[in-house]
């Protein structure tokens, strides 16, 4: 175990990753006017609906969008499909006067350009949320919204990934004028601290050898879920789905088996509910069950991951990702991989 964290300290996944509780920080003071501004711009618009638009780890940024923005602003959102603008030219009048939050890292992705010129021309106010804010989606945006992650090499996007959600919570928070998670955000950069120094290598020796898996969480953890299990396959060559906890109940399943591994991303507010007795389920069947949540929720796992449970449940959801990298990284070492070019894929996906 120590010469796998020893190792993974000399990779740039795990050197960016760690980056990101200062970046966030600072991003936050960075943003404070901005970001005021646009929650005012958008009260006042008061919009029907809003939309993201993303792929990759930005649409599990994006689902994040969905869940705070419904919880917390009680907008409905919506995800819109990039080929719905940028191959069929297809978007609905209906956007008009909508906000189409625009997600990505590198801002040059063809078809999120194409979607978003296609949603403009229909009336939509176009919100980027990016790395690189001299980008043509940043250029091209009504209001365009930096993270300030600075410069992200790897392939696998790490830092970049935990700032956008940190924009997202602060984007909403202005939104909603939700002074609970505003003050909370003030401490960010100490509790991604503390979840860069959570160790969950311990998971390691439980999925060094699976080809197949499950991760699951809900609410404000099922994108999380949902960036660990792309993670696991991109990093690890490591075929991980990601579902709901409740919704897993409803087939996926019956796909485990004893000795499957299972990882749980426990959230810490309401949709706790029914966690504990669906880890016991798997438990019953021999699963291997990893976990991350509440003590009470968490005591039937296999292996219990440290956590934080006394932080805002929006800043525990984005430590769970902060950590969860530590373990990405050290199991696409053990598993013979190079978790900062994994086979096949480029920083940059260029699709219409």
């Amino acid at each position: 175990m120590i010469a796998i964290q020893d190792k993974s300290r000399t990779t740039l996944m795990a050197r960016e990753a760690a980056e990101a509780p200062e970046r966030c920080a600072a991003q936050i003071a960075r943003n404070a006017g901005l970001m005021r501004e646009v929650g005012q711009r958008l009260r006042v618009l008061v919009p029907p609906f809003a939309a993201t638009l993303a792929r990759g780890s930005s649409d599990q940024a994006a689902a994040f969008a969905k869940v705070l923005l419904e919880t917390r602003a009680g907008l409905p959102t919506l995800s819109h499909a990039p080929s719905i603008g940028s191959l069929y030219k297809a978007t609905s009048p209906r956007f008009k006067g909508v906000p189409l939050i625009a997600i990505s890292q590198s801002g040059r992705s063809p078809d999120l350009i194409a979607a978003a010129v296609d949603a403009q021309r229909q009336g939509a106010l176009v919100v980027t949320i990016v790395n690189d804010d001299a980008s043509p989606l940043a250029e091209l945006a009504d209001i365009c919204i930096p993270i300030h992650a600075g410069p992200e090499t790897s392939v696998a996007a790490t830092k970049s990934f935990i700032g956008t959600l940190v924009a997202l919570a602060h984007l909403a928070a202005e939104w909603s004028e939700d002074k609970a998670l505003l003050a909370a955000l003030a401490s960010v950069g100490d509790v991604l601290e503390a979840a860069v120094a959570a160790d969950w290598t311990g998971a390691v020796p439980l999925l060094k050898e699976p080809g197949n898996m499950l991760v699951l969480g809900r609410g404000l953890t099922l994108p999380i879920a949902g960036e660990a299990a792309l993670k696991f396959k991109e990093t690890s060559s490591l075929h991980a789905e990601a579902f709901s906890i409740a919704e897993v109940a409803h087939g996926p399943m019956t796909l485990i088996g004893e000795g499957d591994p299972v990882l749980a991303l426990g959230p810490i507010d309401a949709a706790r509910a029914g966690l504990r007795e669906r880890l016991e389920d798997f438990r019953a069947r021999g699963a291997q069950v990893i976990a991350v949540g509440h003590p009470d929720d968490v005591a039937a796992a296999t292996l219990a991951l440290p956590g934080q449970w006394d932080v805002h449940p929006v800043l525990n959801a984005i430590a769970q990702i902060q950590s969860f990298y530590g373990l990405a990284n050290a199991l696409s070492l053990a598993r013979g991989y190079n978790p900062d070019a994994p086979p096949h894929l480029a920083k940059v996906t260029r699709t219409l």
